[in-house]
């Protein structure tokens, strides 16, 4: 009898528990989204952040409790379709997703846009205590943004930009909106500084007898740097070669040449060597590629034996 009166008490004393004793609560940290890397390679720039979402809760009763971490566009503001932008010297394109392939937009139930947020699910461990879910989101710089100007660009999350709502977990999502309220905070950055980049038609001369006149045919450098950077082109003296005039294609491992040289100027009057800024070429970036013609001639001189005659010419930017 002893054994059945004591089940009966606790049966009793459980159910007196109040309700406001189930109350939970929950605080939420994001790291910062930092972006490295630079735009004008024309691909996407990817980082990530993490979420951690800490919730507590007397007598959680082994609970889940449900989050609905809604994400709207940001300081910097949204353009069509959702797509954030960070502010700067000019707006810049990005995005934040629930997945690493960047398919599924991080959104929110209070902005205009379709897209909505993930649910996250903390398990409160034990009748008093508390737990953590660790979330990633995913961040791009959305790619073709080779213009964008020199300088910081950022946009802040924070208060009304991230407005979570959580309560037990009662199977009905988050599209209710019920729940407490609370926030988080970070910001999404991208410091965009001088960059360049370079790539080179080959100066073919083709295929000839005697040398006994000029041979001439024209290559190309490409170049693309940020824009308003200031840069030069330089080329070196190749493998055989001792000045820009007096450069030298080598038949394989032999010991014969062709003598040539490169110009910057179509009447072959201007050598294009290494010293800056006697005999280079300079130009000022604007995001896009600038195609740089260089002009070859294989002067007349004694004809050495047949045979492919080859050179290769480093080519520095500077800036």
């Amino acid at each position: 009898m002893r054994n059945i009166i004591l089940r009966m008490l606790f049966a009793c004393s459980f159910g007196l528990v109040p309700v406001s004793a189930l109350a939970q609560s929950c605080t939420f940290t994001t790291s910062s989204m930092a972006f490295s890397g630079s735009p004008l390679p024309g691909g996407a720039i990817n980082t990530t952040a993490t979420l951690t979402s800490t919730c507590t809760a007397l007598l959680g009763l082994f609970r889940q409790v449900l989050v609905c971490p809604n994400i709207n566009g940001g300081s910097g503001g949204t353009v069509a379709s959702g797509v954030r932008t960070m502010s700067g010297p000019t707006p810049l394109q990005f995005q934040l997703y629930q997945d690493a392939a960047r398919q599924v937009v991080w959104g929110s139930y209070n902005w205009a846009f379709s897209t909505r947020p993930p649910i996250i699910l903390v398990d409160i461990p034990a009748l008093v205590g508390s737990g953590t879910t660790v979330t990633t989101i995913y961040g791009q710089i959305l790619p073709n943004q080779t213009t964008a100007p020199l300088g910081s660009y950022s946009s802040v999350f924070s208060g009304a930009q991230t407005p979570f709502r959580y309560r037990y977990n009662d199977n009905n999502g988050c599209g209710s909106g019920a729940g407490t309220s609370a926030a988080t905070n970070f910001t999404a950055s991208l410091n965009v500084a001088k960059d360049c980049l370079v790539s080179a038609t080959d100066v073919n001369f083709g295929s000839h007898g005697i040398l006994s006149s000029n041979v001439n045919t024209t290559g190309g450098v490409s170049v693309t740097c940020s824009p308003t950077t200031p840069y030069t082109v330089s080329l070196g003296n190749g493998l055989n070669g001792t000045a820009p005039t007096a450069r030298r294609m080598r038949k394989g491992t032999g010991s014969e040449y062709v003598t040539y040289g490169l110009y910057r100027d179509v009447d072959r009057l201007l050598p294009w060597g290494d010293v800056v800024p006697t005999n280079t070429v300079a130009g000022t970036g604007n995001g896009l590629a600038q195609n740089i013609p260089v002009y070859g001639t294989v002067p007349p001189q004694n004809t050495p034996s047949p045979g492919l005659y080859a050179d290769t010419v480093v080519i520095t930017i500077t800036y």
